[in-house]
């Protein structure tokens, strides 16, 4: 739905730290990817739910983003959650990359291959451990299939791991077209590194965004994790020093999530070498504090970015939103995804391929789609997906706005949400002057619990494990 845009409240702090709020409202809680959540996804949703959601957005037309989940790893980092193959037998690259072009042909036809595609997105596992012949293969066959853009409003990225990259790999990924890459580093320290298995001195890393920087690319994402063995609030800290003295444009800084019974490769952790839920906290206090001091805009949850970058650009003017790939400028792409296990959306639908690579394989060679669930959009679902995404994204709700979009009164509609957000705003998490609901510098940190009150999932009580909000 098209709307006004809600300009940011600049006056406010950027965020205010209350360790008793913090305990009072750091519960479990989804991270809003999407809405409904991929826990609401259904096996009775099928292929055909699929075509059908594709036609829909083929009809409805607009611009695309195409992700594609390339799942290989020559290394095993052991707090890694996402789903992927440990090998290092690179041969096993080209037969993958070929079913995922066999899948995009499939898919090309569904959604409409004129459609141009705005944003691309290549996530995994690793996708530098694609030789550089099958980068160049995969990327001819999506100019083929889809129509791929040149200008500056292009938003090509992709993740690297810095062990992963040789001399040919950035001008590579330059020449094809893309323009953003984020780099993952998680910790510069050495006894961090060890214990997680992911040896990466920060010369390397920073050889690699140095010449990403020369090359021409933008908006250079560092990833960081907080939470992992021997980390301390100091160690850290000097973890953050040399990150800002690297001047990425963006960072992420997530929290570790200690379930090794979900995760098998987390077995390798052992639990009394990760820092204590207190220590956790402060870092993240020192990390929040150390980042706004060095310029960096609190973009929400674990996001921070440059004042000039597109992501505080947007949310300054109210144009920010979210999506299976984090925060994003591009709102009105449908989401074209590919490969093992990657989760597409349309404005009335979630879909997901089948997680199993050999399954996955199996569809694909057989010619038939991998989605094995997903989720049909009732029209309140898209209410609150768009609620949901004003608040963790603009961390503003506007009245008038709601009611240009979706032709309703706001709080006849919500009108048990705003009586338990009462507490909140006593709280000072969110203020209410009748016209726009204004999260508050002790809010953005809660974020999550406040997007909880509109989540008619949650409400009913499912018991779903997620991870804490901090």
């Amino acid at each position: 739905m098209s709307s006004p845009l809600a300009v940011a409240d600049t006056t406010l702090p950027a965020f205010i730290w209350d360790e008793t709020l913090i305990r009072r409202y750091d519960l479990s809680g989804p991270r809003y990817t999407s809405y409904p959540t991929a826990v609401e996804f259904t096996a009775d949703f099928g292929p055909g739910d699929m075509i059908k959601a594709a036609e829909r957005s083929r009809v409805a037309g607009g611009p695309v983003s195409l992700y594609t989940h390339l799942p290989f790893c020559a290394h095993l980092c052991y707090y890694c959650a996402c789903n992927k193959v440990i090998t290092k037998k690179r041969d096993k690259a080209m037969p993958y990359v070929e079913r995922v072009l066999r899948e995009a042909a499939m898919q090309s036809e569904l959604f409409g291959a004129h459609r141009p595609v705005q944003q691309l997105h290549w996530g995994g596992g690793t996708p530098t451990f694609l030789p550089k012949d099958v980068m160049e293969y995969l990327m001819a066959g999506y100019g083929e299939l889809f129509n791929l853009q040149a200008g500056d409003e292009r938003d090509y990225s992709v993740e690297i791991d810095p062990r992963e990259v040789d001399q040919d790999t950035l001008p590579t990924l330059w020449q094809l077209g893309f323009n953003r890459i984020s780099l993952g580093v998680q910790d510069v320290n050495p006894q961090v590194q060890k214990a997680v298995n992911r040896i990466q001195p920060r010369e390397m890393t920073e050889s690699v965004l140095n010449e990403a920087r020369r090359i021409g690319f933008r908006s250079i994402n560092l990833d960081l994790i907080y939470g992992l063995p021997y980390q301390t609030p100091e160690s850290f800290a000097e973890t953050l020093d040399s990150v800002i003295e690297m001047s990425p444009d963006r960072l992420s800084v997530f929290s570790y999530a200690h379930l090794p019974d979900r995760f098998y490769p987390q077995t390798r952790i052992q639990g009394d070498t990760l820092p204590s839920p207190q220590q956790k906290l402060t870092i993240l206090h020192n990390t929040i504090n150390r980042l706004l001091e060095a310029g960096y805009e609190y973009i929400g949850m674990d996001h921070f970015a440059k004042p000039d970058d597109s992501l505080a650009i947007a949310q300054r003017e109210g144009r920010l939103h979210r999506n299976f790939q984090g925060y994003t400028t591009h709102s009105d792409c449908d989401l074209v995804s590919l490969g093992v296990s990657a989760i597409g959306q349309t404005d009335d639908a979630y879909f997901q391929n089948n997680h199993d690579l050999p399954a996955w394989e199996q569809a694909i060679d057989a010619g038939q789609l991998a989605t094995v669930r997903g989720v049909e959009l009732t029209r309140d679902d898209q209410v609150r997906r768009w609620v949901i995404g004003q608040l963790i994204c603009q961390f503003r709700l506007d009245r008038k706005q709601f009611q240009m979009a979706w032709g309703g009164e706001f709080d006849g509609y919500f009108a048990d949400e705003l009586r338990r957000l009462r507490p909140m705003i006593q709280d000072e998490l969110i203020a209410d002057d009748g016209q726009v609901l204004q999260v508050q510098p002790a809010g953005r940190l809660l974020i999550r619990a406040i997007c909880q009150i509109f989540d008619l999932y949650r409400k009913e009580g499912a018991s779903q494990r997620f991870s804490r909000i901090i």
